[in-house]
């Protein structure tokens, strides 16, 4: 990692609320100022953002990382064929160095793409954790819990949870968080969610599950108790303003009502709802209920990659053919998903280029044929660039990449650790 105290953006455009010229000083780990009088000995580092759009780092608000090792696996499935023939008897296998690996390809992608802060669910998690240390990123981390209705799994997998808090909360100088995880209302009985609720509220945490994914899984949820799977969680006291539900793609309009009150955020993830042929969430119909939307990649066996860029070119794109209306989602709402929406779901000082915010920054290169000409930075940053675009990523002020190379992990050997892994599964 770059140890600098201070770095100056210079002379570049930056992109967050508005679009602007000028220069960006990052003092430690926060932004302390922007203007267009900020010279070169004003900082220790320099970056020259010359044909360079600089904006927030982006935010995966649902992922699943260490599935990069599951790339290919199960592809053109349906989900419950996905997971129970692909998935699962694969997951069966994983161990701490396997997750470790996968973790370590993960954030090599993701850094490489202009991701900065990521949401995961998964297993060993206390390896994601590491690998989180040792790339620069930032993370909010949680143990994905499945009882499948047994009270002795369900006792297991509260206290894997409840290690994990005791192990990993707010470590890694505050980059690493963690969150209560219960995998979704159809693996996790009403007991384990009522004490994931307990459990995030006494430590104050996020908690993070998949909701109405499917159409079945709602159908499912409506046989077994008479209501929709955002009515049960409600009913049973799950939702308030720290949860994060991935998916929503069934929502109803009672629904809304509801995640509306309690001030729940969405995560929308439509290469994954695309490939598994899940449906379109009414991420239109979130925004203009009030409620809060970001964007997550979901993982990589469902995607097949970990590129926010894509997420974005696709989030309006998909509202757009669903509506038939082209107005719909502008291209300024995606960008919000994709950085400041997703901070407010996280909880974290992140996802604008502001005085006091948290320098989580990414420089995009547009001095490419298919980023000419610039008549709009935001314009070319939704229905244009690419994640292969990204030149620096800078996290908590330490430069992650610089010149589209990595600086905090060595790309070809953990490209050869990942395909020793992946053999293995």
């Amino acid at each position: 990692m770059t140890e600098t105290t201070s770095i100056l953006i210079k002379d570049t455009t930056i992109l967050s609320d508005d679009i602007k010229k000028g220069s960006i000083l990052i003092v430690d780990d926060k932004i302390q100022e922007i203007n267009d009088n900020l010279t070169s000995s004003d900082a220790d580092k320099i970056i020259d953002g010359s044909d360079k759009i600089t904006m927030p780092g982006l935010i995966n608000t649902h992922s699943h990382v260490a599935m990069t090792l599951l790339r290919g696996v199960g592809d053109d499935q349906e989900l419950q064929t996905w997971l129970n023939d692909y998935i699962w008897p694969k997951e069966a296998k994983l161990n701490d160095d396997l997750v470790y690996a996968g973790s370590k390809l993960a954030m090599a992608e993701m850094i490489k793409t202009g991701t900065t802060t990521f949401n995961d669910m998964y297993f060993f998690m206390e390896e994601t954790a590491k690998a989180v240390d040792e790339s620069g990123m930032r993370a909010l981390l949680g143990y994905g819990m499945i009882d499948l209705f047994d009270e002795e799994k369900r006792k297991s997998e509260l206290k894997v949870t409840k290690d994990f808090i005791n192990n990993c909360h707010n470590t890694c100088d505050g980059r690493v968080q963690v969150a209560v995880a219960p995998h979704a209302p159809y693996t996790c009985s009403e007991e384990i969610l009522r004490e994931s609720k307990k459990l995030a509220d006494k430590h104050d945490l996020k908690l993070h599950i998949h909701v109405s994914e499917t159409s079945q899984e709602v159908t499912d949820l409506e046989n077994d108790k008479n209501q929709t799977p955002f009515e049960y969680l409600n009913n049973i006291g799950v939702l308030d303003k720290n949860t994060i539900a991935a998916h929503g793609v069934w929502t109803t309009s009672d629904e809304m009502k509801i995640l509306e009150e309690k001030e729940v955020s969405i995560s929308h993830n439509p290469s994954s709802n695309m490939k598994l042929a899940s449906g379109i969430a009414p991420v239109n119909d979130y925004i203009n209920n009030n409620i809060n939307v970001s964007i997550g990649t979901d993982g990589v066996s469902s995607n097949n990659n970990l590129d926010m860029f894509s997420e974005m070119k696709l989030t309006p794109l998909l509202q757009k053919v669903n509506t038939l209306d082209s107005k719909v989602l502008p291209a300024k709402s995606t960008f919000d998903m994709a950085t400041k929406n997703g901070a407010k779901a996280l909880g974290i000082n992140a996802g604008e280029i502001k005085e006091g915010k948290l320098a989580d920054i990414i420089l995009v290169d547009t001095n490419v044929p298919h980023m000419t000409p610039v008549r709009n930075a935001l314009s070319n940053i939704i229905y244009s660039a690419l994640g292969s675009d990204v030149d620096t990523v800078i996290c908590n002020g330490s430069i992650l990449l610089e010149n589209k190379e990595l600086k905090t992990i060595n790309e070809k050997e953990v490209i050869e650790d990942a395909k020793i892994a992946a053999s293995q599964l």
